[in-house]
């Protein structure tokens, strides 16, 4: 159902109506919910959402004037009870504050933005100001979190990595799973986690909203928005390392990681001042890269579809990775057919693995535009030896429009799982080379073949430094959901605002 305003010329849905309020004919509110005696005209006035510019979302009131008392307590009295029926609005939630990410500013965007909204929405919050580094991750297995309908994390990406490691965390612990086996199938949890971007890059809310907006969040999160999302695990010996929902970047953006987080006394400079290090030194690393290709997905990294609001990619996807499961379940065929691996061996400049596109203010397309955040899989880049030169056209790409995977030295894959061992560890085991060569066959297409890499990088783990160079990545389909809509296709701006 829509509410019309014939002197605006704009419809709203119920859906993204706040609240509504009765008006007196000097401005005052009354929320009790009951019906006082107020001078003619009688008014009532209704908090909705406005769409802005570059999808952002703005807190609107319209008043509507009746000439009636009786008729304006029936409009007040529909749009409640049709608000009573949105039951996927939250009603409490749990609140973590980083009062030290970003620009320090969490705490005041908080209090000035988000609180004002929640109180207007009559949701009841307990705050959580953390102290110290997984404060939230130790609350979220401490806490009883059923009486929350959801967490919401003021802060940048790593905030929201530490939300999302507790509440995954937790959710396995009280079903069961052994989160170190890396085949365990994982238990999606039943709350929704909101992200208030107070981050340097918040490239998680703007791959999920399309922009690092605090009003636009916030008001995602009052109308009950809901989003699914992959998630990657991270594994070394049967030891899980950490979740991922981003980005996984081995060479190029794991040097830089490493490099500033010995930096971390210039600010958020160092990230500036690390790139340009990393991108001067153009080390490569030698390595071994077996992969098992998505074959249940829809779309692929190149199409040019990127993941919107009602993805059908993602829908359709998901469906068919269940129909898979099935047929494996009654045992019509292997989930894992041994041929459907590909091993992939050279010298990189980088390898990235990104289940979202990884946008954000300066990268507005991403890593991998067309990316896609629930359909089971994960884009695996992989950037070949090259002149610092084609590097650099290569990283130019990534901040217009341009094809990014359009260069003879980059390959792109979507991907359910994939490992990757480097070539000094492959010689202390040869554990993963050697079961490729029986198992898999060999893609190798360097020229001259393959010769031993001299050192290893570090992995970037959306944001976090992960040491162990060997790693087994498998990706969760929808292991979270978000309090988001997704980036919404060509979003209509309102005449009127």
């Amino acid at each position: 159902m829509r509410i019309w305003n014939i002197f605006y010329a704009c419809s709203v849905p119920i859906s993204e109506i706040i609240t509504v309020e009765e008006t007196d004919i000097n401005g005052k509110h009354y929320t009790s919910g009951k019906w006082q005696k107020m001078e003619k005209p009688y008014a009532f006035t209704v908090h909705r959402v406005r769409r802005a510019r570059q999808h952002r979302w703005r807190w609107a009131q319209v008043t509507f004037w009746c000439p009636e008392e009786q008729l304006c307590h029936l409009w007040l009295q529909t749009l409640r009870e049709l608000l009573e029926k949105l039951t996927s609005r939250p009603k409490h939630l749990l609140v973590f504050i980083n009062p030290f990410g970003g620009k320090g500013q969490g705490k005041r965007i908080y209090e000035r933005k988000v609180a004002p909204l929640f109180t207007l929405a009559s949701i009841t919050t307990e705050i959580i100001v953390t102290e110290r580094a997984n404060h939230a991750k130790e609350s979220l297995y401490e806490l009883n979190i059923d009486k929350y309908d959801g967490i919401v994390c003021v802060g940048g990406d790593g905030m929201f990595s530490e939300v999302l490691h507790g509440l995954v965390g937790r959710t396995q612990r009280d079903a069961g799973v052994d989160q170190d086996q890396p085949r365990a199938a994982l238990v999606p949890s039943p709350l929704r986690i909101g992200i208030i971007p107070a981050g340097s890059t918040d490239c998680v809310c703007y791959s999920t909203v399309g922009t690092n907006d605090a009003e636009t969040s916030a008001l995602h999160i009052v109308v009950g928005d809901s989003l699914p999302m992959d998630v990657s695990s991270v594994h070394h010996n049967s030891t899980l390392l950490r979740y991922s929902v981003s980005l996984l970047g081995y060479g190029f953006y794991g040097d830089i990681i490493k490099d500033s987080e010995q930096k971390r006394w210039m600010g958020l400079v160092r990230y500036d001042f690390s790139g340009l290090k990393t991108f001067l030194s153009h080390h490569c690393y030698e390595g071994t890269v077996s992969f098992l290709p998505a074959q249940h997905t829809v779309g692929s990294p190149r199409d040019r579809k990127p993941c919107r609001a009602g993805c059908f990619v993602c829908r359709q996807s998901k469906r068919q990775l269940e129909e898979e499961r099935k047929r494996s379940l009654y045992g019509l065929e292997s989930a894992e057919e041994v041929e459907e691996w590909k091993v992939v061996c050279g010298q990189f400049l980088a390898i990235n693995a990104t289940n979202m596109s990884c946008a954000c203010p300066r990268s507005p397309q991403g890593l991998s535009p067309a990316a896609h955040l629930g359909d089971g899989s994960s884009d695996l880049i992989l950037i070949r030896k090259c002149s610092r030169f084609n590097f650099l056209r290569f990283l130019v790409r990534h901040t217009n429009q341009g094809d990014q995977f359009d260069f003879t030295f980059v390959e792109v894959y979507r991907v359910k799982k994939f490992q990757f061992v480097s070539k000094p560890a492959e010689d202390k085991d040869g554990s993963a080379r050697g079961r490729g060569k029986k198992r898999l066959g060999q893609l190798c297409s360097d020229r001259p073949p393959c010769c031993c890499a001299v050192s290893s990088s570090a992995w970037n783990c959306d944001g976090e430094v992960l040491s162990s160079p060997a790693i087994e990545v498998r990706v969760h389909c929808q292991l979270v959901r978000l309090f988001a809509r997704g980036i919404e296709e060509n979003s209509k701006q309102e005449s009127h605002r």
